[in-house]
């Protein structure tokens, strides 16, 4: 860590260019030469990357960035804080602390927080930054966090575990068996110092599969940032024997989408089939990768179009996860009765339909974009419609 970078100039220099081409500052020089001109420019685009991901640190001065791989691989602080209020009591350990983003975030919730990080350099920059963000109860151990679990030798009420996702060659990984280190191996020893384990895993794992794989599960979480789920996490505890609930939620600016199901009930939720009603429901993305189709259908008490189609018709407008539209029409799908209703621009979905969106605007000649949105299903008695619709 290059404490030079910290000076007042140099750090004016990075905020001013936070918006310039690097390529062409590299071109111009970089007038200092107490510090390395690619560590300037590696400042100025890791700054960048956290402008929208991590204002707290964008906007605080004399924070020291590490490389734009670990600021890629790092949560949000929108997802940091909701895994924050997932844990309560007195201390968690972070066996993978990285950027310390959650690590940040959960010495807001919990009275002590020991953050493990095996890289030193990166290590030292997350101390300097926790300093200057006042986080004053957490503790940065520069070691590898099942050795320092192991030498601590105490309980924890929580331990926090986010494996790396890179294999020996950087390639990208999300098997929980190639990712470092290995969970299987190690959730016997995690739940030995904590009654509490929350794993951070990709959102590529499919969830029944991946149950197997892990004891004493008690939740799954399925976190999407504006309908593009992030991240899966899944909370163990010690000798737990319940069922496994699964929550899903949508994190938006103004407004966040909830639902919750339990896994082993799912299979046998009670289905509803209707041809399409009044209005028409299209969940998020974390209840779609969630596999809850029919616990949509039986806790919302909405009608299910087909058992493949996932999407969801009432008469009555209720409150939804996801999207909300008005049935205008209903259509067979066929070409010269579309054409009648000269539709030329349109937003379209497709759900159990044997063509892609890109095959329909080809045959039917529809651009993207507008107010109107078509969506191209199959009902439960196999016929093929279109749906047009209006956004509420």
């Amino acid at each position: 860590m290059n404490k030079d970078l910290l000076h007042t100039d140099i750090q004016e220099f990075i905020s001013t260019h936070i918006n310039s081409d690097t390529s062409l500052l590299m071109l111009k020089g970089i007038p200092f030469k107490t510090v390395d001109p690619k560590l300037i420019i590696e400042q100025i685009e890791a700054k960048k990357r956290c402008e929208k991901k991590l204002p707290s640190w964008f906007n605080t001065e004399n924070i020291y960035f590490p490389n734009k791989l670990n600021i890629e691989q790092t949560s949000s602080e929108t997802t940091a804080e909701y895994k924050a209020n997932l844990i309560s009591g007195n201390t968690i350990i972070d066996l993978t602390g990285g950027f310390g983003v959650d690590a940040y975030y959960f010495s807001k919730q919990v009275n002590k927080v020991t953050h493990c990080e095996i890289n030193t350099k990166l290590s030292e920059l997350v101390q300097h930054n926790f300093d200057v963000l006042k986080a004053s109860n957490i503790t940065c151990l520069n070691e590898n966090g099942i050795e320092a679990l192991k030498r601590l030798n105490q309980p924890f009420d929580w331990i926090y575990i986010d494996p790396s996702r890179r294999d020996q060659s950087k390639q990208k990984v999300f098997l929980l068996a190639d990712c470092e280190p290995n969970i299987e191996t190690h959730q016997n020893l995690f739940l030995h110092y904590a009654k509490n384990v929350m794993i951070k895993t990709s959102p590529l794992l499919d969830l029944t599969a991946t149950l197997l794989d892990l004891a004493y599960v008690r939740e799954i979480h399925v976190v999407a940032l504006n309908n593009e789920v992030k991240e899966l996490l899944w909370v163990l505890e010690r000798n737990y024997e319940g069922k496994v609930i699964i929550k899903t939620v949508n994190l938006q600016k103004n407004h966040s989408q909830h639902f919750e199901f339990t896994i082993g009930e799912e299979p046998e939720a009670l289905v509803k089939y209707s041809k399409p009603l009044t209005y028409l429901y299209e969940p998020n993305s974390a209840i779609l990768k969630s596999g809850g189709f029919n616990s949509v259908s039986a806790i919302l008490n909405l009608n299910k179009l087909h058992k493949h189609s996932h999407l969801y018709t009432s008469e009555a407008l209720l409150e939804f996860p996801g999207r909300r539209f008005k049935i205008e029409k209903i259509l067979p799908f066929n070409k010269k009765i579309f054409s009648k209703e000269k539709i030329t621009k349109a937003n379209i979905t497709t759900r159990n339909f044997p063509l892609s969106v890109q095959d329909i605007r080809k045959k039917l000649k529809v651009k993207d974009g507008g107010t109107t949105y078509l969506f191209f299903t199959t009902t439960y008695d196999e016929a093929k419609i279109v749906l047009v619709c209006s956004k509420i």
